[in-house]
């Protein structure tokens, strides 16, 4: 199984893939880590990515996930996948993707984002983000669970894992002795 945790920038993806990530032991990829240098040179300067600037980016994650599923591994990705394109992308030729949609308020993330000392992403582009989100519908046939993003981090790790019915501790040892 592959689990996506998406939203806007500040919405927490990262916190919480790495509570999911040790507590099931599964192999875990920060989108952010694949965006090219120019990328992050644009969002450092408050300029908002193309559709253009973003596509190798998402393959380049694509790619990450269908390596986990050729190894027979489970792996947990963060990415904003803010429009329904980009998430048919990220999930082309991968049956097992769910996604953990956290969704809070614009002030927490706000907030959150005025706090992340040496992030690329500043401020100034929440509202671009939010604006260019597409939140998933039921058209698009995804396996979905959205979390509103801003109760504790251990709380929300606790749901997702019980909707993706895994058991932390029998999981995290299953990867341990495989």
């Amino acid at each position: 199984m592959i689990v996506i945790v998406m939203g806007v920038s500040g919405s927490g993806k990262t916190v919480l893939a790495q509570q999911l990530v040790a507590a099931t032991g599964w192999e875990y990829a920060e989108a952010d880590d694949y965006h090219s240098a120019a990328n992050r040179a644009k969002m450092a300067a408050g300029i908002p990515l193309t559709d253009e600037d973003r596509w190798p980016w998402l393959d380049a994650l694509h790619t990450a996930m269908l390596k986990w599923q050729q190894q027979g591994k489970s792996g947990v990705l963060t990415c904003s996948a803010l429009k329904r394109v980009y998430r048919q992308r990220l999930i082309d030729r991968l049956p097992e993707v769910r996604f953990v949609w956290l969704d809070p308020p614009r002030s927490v993330l706000a907030e959150r984002m005025t706090h992340r000392p040496g992030h690329f992403m500043p401020v100034a582009l929440l509202d671009s983000q939010i604006a260019t989100l597409e939140p998933p519908d039921p058209t698009e046939s995804l396996s979905l669970m959205r979390l509103d993003g801003s109760e504790p981090v251990e709380r929300e790790a606790a749901r997702a894992l019980v909707w993706l019915d895994v058991k932390p501790a029998a999981a995290a040892n299953e990867s341990i002795a495989s």
